[in-house]
């Protein structure tokens, strides 16, 4: 994974990838001003990896004055699906395991970045980390996600 701190703004592109992979709403990052959390999607020109920028707010509240863990894992969880969408895996987790490093003070504007790991038949490892504006480690997470079957993905889609 790139050091996203040295990253300018025109190495990024802005997207909506929840638009892209078919989804009409999220549970982490549908509001652009909730006071819960706000994330902003980008794709990294050089090698086309999902980052983004996450804001964590008062209604994200954990412990006092801090980022609850739920929260913070709910972020690393829709990025590292989202991406594995991006990148042609309809997949959803099926494991997940997130380290937490820092607590988040509430207020805060955390980087993250994902990126696909090994695939095997229809495993998909992906790892995501959110990093403070030093890029010092607030929480790294992985996932195995199992990609659906066609015909599932169509009777979900249905359900809709």
């Amino acid at each position: 994974m790139k050091d996203l701190m040295t990253e300018t703004a025109a190495d990024r592109v802005p997207i909506d990838p929840l638009a892209e992979v078919g989804a009409c709403r999220s549970f982490v990052s549908g509001d652009p001003d909730d006071d819960r959390i706000r994330v902003q999607y980008f794709l990294r020109r050089s090698d086309k990896a999902l980052v983004g920028e996450v804001w964590f707010g008062p209604g994200a509240e954990g412990p006092p004055g801090h980022a609850h863990g739920g929260s913070i894992a709910a972020v690393l969880d829709e990025a590292m699906g989202v991406a594995a969408w991006l990148a042609g895996y309809t997949a959803v987790a099926a494991q997940l395991t997130t380290n937490f490093r820092r607590m988040i003070a509430l207020g805060t504007t955390a980087f993250f970045d994902t990126a696909v790991g090994e695939v095997a038949g229809r495993k998909v490892a992906m790892r995501a980390r959110l990093l403070d504006e030093q890029g010092d480690a607030l929480a790294e997470a992985g996932g195995l996600f199992v990609v659906l079957d066609p015909r599932r993905l169509e009777e979900l889609a249905r359900l809709r």
